[in-house]
């Protein structure tokens, strides 16, 4: 354990373990096979990193993506740890001559696809070398069953047979017990050490806010975090081409990214966000798995994902340096229809075998009631993945901070809706069961004799996204059903008979609207880490660290966290020795940058 502590506290500038880093750490050095899974900013990186540079042997890290392989080898060779990559992106000298460091045991993590690690000639060279552990990052791509499959880490499939004396270990921040039974059985894992971390995120703040006025509730949120980086996904490419064009015009500095950019485009946008010179990306979920931004503050969904476990890998991506954040969805019932029908025009490239169409319809429903949930949106998500939540209260999320209320006689407002179903024959949509109950004088309510039915009218007082809201709550709850069809239609469902006969247990919520309508503001404001901190003398030392990445190439956090900035604005060390015992300045760091930022706090009031 001291050696553990002590190999971190040079390298990293760390004092003590994240939980399980210890036990995953000890399994590594002890060459017994490994299944990790730990929530984003949890210290997986270490896992596998700090036995590497302990044991003096090279460890070979399977990674899906290159901008994702050269931000870590950046960091860690900005920590004093030798890291190499082998991809495409490399000249045939600059992997010549990694092959030279490799073959001479300099190289301690060694970067590869599992594309390359299928070619002999590589495996070939791996043999020569000597590598006996294999660390599989983002290890849920390999299971069907996951929320992100992709076929070509199916290969991996061959490491034991190729390599049948190596350790391998494999890391994810999102898996469910089948996805982890699922990781196990691909990878031929050998009575591994299954480690899984607590899937809370203590530091975000969770809202779910029924999609109103999509425009403002998008522009309420940016405003929130002026000069903050954020993250807003869209379903589909035209409301990301949509959107960032609004925001552009409002004079917010944001830049567009989904796949069907080139991919110039698509590096510029990235580079932009990970070097900080634009701190808001507008995408669909094709941008996501190589960002490292370790200070993003706010995640916006405008509409639904199409899993929980998408929803946590993509909020996840807010508040990795563990400083507060928050995570706003977007939602209507109608995304469910949206994602459906999407499935089954097959965008979702879902395998042939109908087993795995169901589970992604399966997903979709699981998220859907989460959205629509009345219960702590931290608990529901812990409990989802198989743990328990004790808290009674997170403080953390629209319902414990009492930003939604319980609408006075929900089952009154569940008969009439229900009702008005049932008197429309069960033959209609959301819309127009809308404008039956509102009492509208619409054409189509007029034609059919709808405006003739008791139920007629029977919500008038209320506006059409209120009731939207409610009927897709009685959907998620299992009141009413929504057929699959191109014009979905509204049904009662067996559990409709209980809500008639007032024996039913209902409960709808809504957002606290104030006297004047608007939606009351956020309770939970984003100071808390704040405390004691120049805040002033934080902003200078972020554009010292963006002008010393830009110098040399590599992501601002590479240099420093915003957590250890904040750290340095609060404590304003005088001496080197004081700036070593800030959290995440090690040795290396102390030596390329101690005096600098010594110089820099000097000369600043």
């Amino acid at each position: 354990m001291s050696a553990l502590l002590e190999t971190i506290s040079r390298h990293w500038g760390y004092d003590s373990f994240r939980p399980l880093q210890q036990d995953a750490m000890q399994a590594a050095l002890d060459r017994r096979d490994s299944l990790v899974v730990m929530p984003t900013g949890g210290g997986k990186s270490l896992c596998y990193q700090v036995p590497a540079v302990m044991r003096g042997e090279v460890t070979l890290v399977v990674s899906p993506l290159i901008s994702l392989m050269k931000d870590q080898v950046d960091g860690l060779l900005a920590c004093g740890v030798v890291a190499a990559q082998m991809n495409s992106s490399l000249t045939s000298l600059e992997q010549r001559g990694v092959e030279k460091d490799l073959m001479e045991g300099k190289i301690r993590l060694l970067f590869a696809s599992p594309e390359r690690l299928a070619m002999p000639s590589f495996r070939e060279l791996l043999k020569r070398a000597g590598v006996k552990t294999f660390a599989i990052d983002e290890a849920h791509c390999i299971s069907h069953w996951g929320h992100d499959f992709r076929p070509e880490y199916r290969q991996l499939r061959s490491l034991r047979q190729h390599f049948p004396d190596a350790s391998v270990h494999a890391y994810t921040a999102t898996a469910t017990q089948q996805v982890r039974r699922d990781i196990a059985e691909q990878l031929a894992l050998r009575d591994p050490l299954v480690l899984v971390g607590d899937f809370d995120r203590p530091n975000l703040t969770y809202r779910v806010l029924p999609r109103v006025d999509e425009q403002k509730q998008i522009l309420d949120v940016v405003a929130r975090h002026k000069d903050e980086a954020g993250i807003i996904y869209c379903t589909r490419r035209k409301d990301v081409d949509s959107l960032s064009e609004q925001l552009r015009k409002r004079g917010i500095d944001a830049v567009a990214y989904h796949a069907g950019m080139s991919q110039e485009e698509r590096r510029a946008a990235q580079d932009a966000f990970t070097a900080e010179k634009c701190d808001l990306v507008v995408a669909t979920v094709a941008f996501g798995m190589g960002i490292d931004r370790s200070n993003v503050r706010y995640i916006l969904h405008t509409a639904m994902p199409k899993s929980i476990e998408h929803y946590q890998q993509e909020t996840g991506r807010a508040g990795r340096d563990s400083l507060e954040a928050e995570c706003v969805l977007l939602y209507s019932g109608a995304d469910v229809v949206l994602w459906k029908s999407m499935i089954d025009r097959g965008g979702e490239e879902i395998d042939p075998d109908p087993r795995y169409r169901e589970a992604a319809v399966r997903h979709l429903n699981d998220i859907d009631r989460y959205c629509a949930g009345t219960v702590c949106r931290h608990r529901a998500l812990v409990e989802y993945f198989g743990q328990r939540y004790e808290s009674p209260n997170c403080n953390a999320c629209d319902i414990c901070l009492g930003e939604t209320e319980d609408v006075p006689e929900a089952l009154v407002v569940a008969q009439k809706i229900v009702s008005c179903v049932y008197r429309v024959g069960q033959a209609f949509g959301v819309g127009h069961v809308i404008s039956v109950l509102r009492g509208e004088e619409t054409e189509k309510v007029r034609d059919r004799g709808h405006d003739r039915l008791s139920t007629y009218g029977l919500l008038k007082g209320h506006g059409r996204n209120e009731v939207r809201d409610w009927i897709y709550q009685l959907v998620a709850q299992g009141f009413l059903a929504q057929t699959d069809d191109q014009y979905p239609v509204l049904r009662l469902t067996n559990e409709a008979r209980g809500v008639m006969r007032g024996e039913a247990a209902i409960r709808l919520r809504q957002p606290i609207v104030t006297k004047k309508g608007a939606g009351k503001a956020p309770k939970k404001q984003f100071g808390e880490s704040w405390e004691g901190v120049d805040r002033s003398l934080f902003d200078v030392l972020r554009t010292w660290r963006r002008e010393e990445a830009q110098e040399r190439g590599v992501p601002p956090y590479v240099i420093f966290s915003d957590r250890t900035l904040r750290e340095i604005a609060r404590v304003r060390p005088t001496t080197l020795v004081a700036m070593r015992e800030v959290y995440g300045v090690g040795d290396a760091k102390l030596e390329e940058f101690g005096r600098k930022v010594l110089s820099l706090l000097a000369g600043v009031d």
